[in-house]
């Protein structure tokens, strides 16, 4: 399989990850885990998947190096505001911690595991990719 075609398709399961993010989180009162995310860091991980869509859909289509390593800055941004999401899970300690909530997706952290630590692994291998010049 050519490595182009491996990036595409990490770039659509980086669509269905923001989408998946953005749909469980989009109601405040339904979330999981030990603390609530505010709409803004919700809405950042939105906007800033898009960005990342578009800048590495572009340089995939015209592999263009300023672009390559655009793509590399936004997605890893983008993967940086997903683990504060997913920092959601962290255990509470305290007298008046609150225990986690489940919803009706998963029960526990594994869905958001699965999502965002894929998306640091797949930034690692596209920033690999792109600073080994291995897009034609």
């Amino acid at each position: 399989m050519e490595i182009e075609n491996v990036l595409w398709m990490l770039l659509a399961l980086a669509a269905v990850v923001v989408l998946l993010t953005r749909l469980r989180l989009h109601a405040n009162e339904a979330q999981a885990g030990h603390a609530q995310v505010s709409d803004g860091l919700v809405n950042a991980h939105t906007v800033v998947g898009v960005a990342m869509l578009a800048v590495g859909a572009y340089y995939l289509s015209s592999p263009a190096e300023t672009f390559g390593v655009l793509a590399v800055a936004v997605w890893s941004l983008e993967a940086l505001i997903g683990l504060l999401i997913l920092a959601r899970w962290l255990p509470a300690s305290g007298r008046h911690a609150a225990a986690a909530t489940d919803d009706s997706w998963a029960r526990g952290p594994f869905l958001s595991l699965l999502g965002h630590v894929g998306m640091v692994l797949g930034v690692a291998f596209f920033s690999y990719c792109v600073f080994a010049g291995q897009v034609a």
